[in-house]
């Protein structure tokens, strides 16, 4: 197995350098960077540990991560990531790591079967632990999708709070009293800015138990308890009649077999004149398989699509596309500030939960990054009406809007007073 971990290695790294050392103790120097470059070095500790890489390293890498088996003694998990998920040669996979991609992708259908039941348990999994663990990294409005960055250097709660009014601006809240349906509500935060902002009336839609008491907590202590109401429920289960839905980071959790349900449940959902924005995740690639360490270990039930899977089952479900708009790195940034909290705060971590979780925490939020910044994965964010005249005949509504909301926002932050006043 220690000659295939480096013929593999050797055909992979060809920029930059890699340091590796076996369990057997002996170390390999890869790749072709000029001399004084520091290299990125690791070391795998035990044999088994070896083997499961060469065999599975979509999901054993990390596992070995995880375990301590995979020990990082020059750089972070995140230059490994960094340098291995940039290099510009695709490599052949060894022939067990093919079969088992066939086997995924034959089964994908079966693993992302998420009727309302099995919905919930894949949630609660990943979003029903301990709420003080999000607070570590998330912006102080616990944003847990992609930032929109407007800017260089914008910070991260700059960046959250223009993916909110980039967001409202494409949803055309033209006047006051909107009916809006928020599926996946998450901590409420863009559901609170939609009624604070726009005047909105918002029915928030989780299946987070966690999640709705604070989004709950934070209506009532804003006094928007009166128009701002959460609810624990499948969207699936939803009444009633809107004149905007919105879903962010949410569609990610569908599954394959269930867009054209999906779908089919907006228009119902949506009043003639509606408008709908869908933000989720997608993958410049064909179709393929969720990578099997985040499925096993941090979104159970979930799958990345190509935007070929999800378009026919709009145009089946009688909805108009009127925009579509590719956030390509802006979620890099966001994952990169996300990992850069938590690893400035590790140690809370650890003492929240453990050192295994943490090393599972800041390997699963560097993969994400790294997929985002070399390997295809971006965001779309697709508006959807039932009649095509529902929006207006230029994009120039949307900086607009986005100039009326800042002016919004600058208007209901409180001013500052000196101590005394």
């Amino acid at each position: 197995m220690e000659r295939l971990l480096e013929n593999v290695l050797r055909r992979v790294v060809v920029d930059g350098r890699l340091k590796v050392t076996t369990a057997s103790g002996r170390t390999m120097t890869l790749g072709n960077a000029p001399p004084g470059q520091k290299p990125v070095a690791l070391r795998i500790t035990c044999p088994a540990a070896q083997r499961d890489i060469c065999l599975d390293p979509e999901l054993k890498l990390g596992e070995a991560y995880m375990n301590g088996t995979l020990v990082m003694e020059e750089g972070t998990i995140a230059d490994f990531l960094d340098l291995v998920m940039a290099q510009p040669l695709a490599v052949n996979p060894t022939a067990p790591a093919k079969l088992l991609y066939l086997l995924r992708r034959v089964l994908r259908r079966i693993t992302q079967f998420n009727p309302p039941g099995r919905s919930q348990r894949n949630v609660a999994h990943h979003y029903d632990i301990d709420g003080r663990l999000y607070s570590l990294f998330l912006d102080h409005d616990r944003q847990y999708s992609c930032a929109y960055f407007e800017h260089e250097g914008q910070s991260l709660d700059d960046a959250q709070l223009a993916k909110k009014r980039h967001i409202a601006a494409k949803l055309v809240l033209d006047r006051a009293g909107l009916d809006v349906l928020d599926i996946g509500s998450g901590w409420g935060g863009l559901g609170l800015y939609l009624a604070e902002m726009a005047g909105a009336k918002v029915q928030g839609v989780t299946l987070s138990s966690e999640q709705l008491a604070l989004s709950r907590h934070r209506a009532a202590e804003r006094g928007l308890a009166d128009r701002v109401n959460f609810t624990l429920r499948d969207y699936r289960d939803v009444e009633g009649a809107f004149d905007r839905i919105v879903s962010v980071g949410m569609f990610e959790h569908v599954g394959v077999g269930h867009f054209g349900a999906f779908f089919r449940k907006a228009r119902s959902l949506l009043k003639d004149d509606g408008v709908m924005l869908l933000h989720a995740i997608g993958r410049s690639d064909p179709p393929s398989v969720t990578n099997p360490f985040i499925t096993k270990y941090i979104f159970p039930g979930g799958y990345i699509p190509a935007l070929s899977e999800v378009l026919p089952h709009i145009e089946r479900a009688g909805l108009v596309v009127t925009d579509v708009e590719l956030l390509r790195l802006h979620y890099a940034e966001t994952l990169k500030a996300w990992r850069q909290r938590f690893l400035a705060r590790r140690e809370e971590a650890a003492r929240l939960t453990d050192e295994r979780f943490c090393r599972m925490w800041e390997f699963y939020l560097a993969s994400s990054e790294m997929a985002f910044r070399h390997q295809g994965l971006n965001v779309f964010q697709i508006q959807l009406a039932r009649r095509q005249q529902s929006v207006p005949l230029t994009r120039d509504y949307v900086a607009a809007a986005e100039d009326r909301l800042r002016r919004a926002e600058a208007a209901a932050r409180a001013p500052l007073r000196l101590a005394g006043e």
